[in-house]
């Protein structure tokens, strides 16, 4: 059975920076399109940003865009996230999730495997 991992979250001040990674085993990445989804207290889950297969097309919310950077490394079998300039609104639990397909809308209703979360917390 295939897993992803997320790792990377943590306590970070407003401005600050972190990285998730999405470790995934028991998959061959190269054909699944994969994203990062957030889910704060009280909201539901949303998509944050997504890649296609090759890395080539991403997507972001308005709400990360130009802060956040999502890329991947399909021989090391992992996603990255890069968040920049973090707002304390961005504080939630993060998932890694993936569906087989090449594209489809960042939504996590697509989304077919899912990690367990990385909490991000952006406070002072």
């Amino acid at each position: 059975q295939g897993q992803l991992v997320e790792s990377g979250g943590g306590l970070v001040p407003p401005g600050g920076s972190l990285r998730l990674s999405c470790v995934v085993s028991g998959f061959t990445l190269d054909y699944y399109y994969m994203g990062w989804f957030r889910q704060a207290p009280g909201k539901e889950r949303e998509g944050v940003s997504c890649i296609s297969r090759g890395g080539t097309n991403t997507d972001y919310a308005d709400s990360v865009k130009g802060r956040f950077t999502i890329s991947r490394d399909n021989g090391k079998n992992t996603m990255y996230l890069q968040m920049n300039s973090l707002k304390p609104e961005d504080t939630a639990v993060y998932y890694c999730a993936m569906t087989y397909s090449d594209y489809v809308p960042c939504d996590p209703r697509g989304m077919d495997y899912w990690g367990k979360g990385t909490l991000v917390t952006v406070s002072s």
